[in-house]
């Protein structure tokens, strides 16, 4: 049989927002710049702000490990607190982060905004291999993660048995703990972590420990699935997290002791 060049239509390119879509598909984007914007305008001021961050054996997650920046007056760095130190890490996670990646380029740089929605620069994205080349490096961002989610377990401990009368258990101990483990469930269901529990592998029945990565890697995999409901939950609750301890310690809210 004769070879027969065959000529498909191409539709035109759609205008930016152009789209025959009739859903409220800007709903989505417009909700990722409202919250996205509002966490960043209140974790940068909480940065800059240096204080009402502990009470009792409460820690803000924000600033957490508690560091000493005492000698930052000796050299001329006196407005440095210890959350600027500390927010860069678990930020450059989420900023790498697979999802994220997707709902800000939707939201912020339309490209695209929705699917079959008309894009800012259609065909020509190149962010990875240019300006993004960053996001490459969201693999080592997971490894200072899973160490700050360490701490964080270490923290909600502190919550309980770290109190001068004993241990007890009050409403903040339950927000902190319920933050480590939405923060966990978005950290541990990251798509790099669960390349790193069952990556690599051939055949689990030949690869040492098999069996065991093999469950471990069924078990990450439920996380990976509502890995955007832990992204957006997460990032609440460690800013309600920051925002009731800080309004307990300046004495806004009283916490209730629960037993």
């Amino acid at each position: 049989m004769a070879n027969r060049t065959v000529h498909l239509p191409v539709a035109p390119l759609e205008p930016l927002g152009g789209t025959l879509r009739k859903d409220n598909w800007w709903a989505g984007p417009a909700a990722t710049i409202l919250v996205l914007s509002a966490f960043i305008v209140y974790a940068t001021w909480r940065a800059f702000e240096g204080s009402a961050y502990q009470w009792g054996a409460y820690l803000s997650p924000f600033y957490s490990p508690l560091l000493d920046v005492g000698w930052a007056r000796k050299t001329g760095l006196a407005f440095l607190t210890p959350a600027m130190l500390i927010l860069p890490g678990p930020a450059s996670f989420r900023f790498t982060c697979y999802y994220y990646r997707k709902a800000y380029y939707r939201a912020f740089a339309w490209d695209p905004p929705a699917c079959g929605v008309g894009e800012r620069a259609p065909h020509r994205y190149n962010g990875e291999t240019k300006l993004f080349v960053f996001q490459n490096l969201h693999r080592y961002a997971m490894y200072v993660a899973v160490v700050f989610l360490v701490i964080l377990w270490k923290d909600a401990l502190v919550a309980v048995f770290g109190w001068s009368d004993g241990a007890h258990v009050g409403l903040g101990t339950l927000v902190m703990l319920t933050n480590v483990v939405l923060l966990s469930g978005y950290t541990l269901g990251c798509h790099s972590f669960r390349h790193l529990i069952g990556g690599s592998v051939n055949a689990y029945s030949s690869a040492a420990l098999g069996a065991l990565r093999f469950r471990l890697w069924k078990l990450v995999t439920v996380l990976n699935e509502r890995h955007m409901q832990f992204a957006w939950a997460s990032l609440f609750s460690v800013a309600l997290t920051d925002l009731y301890i800080r309004m307990v310690a300046s004495g806004i809210l009283t916490d209730v002791r629960i037993l």
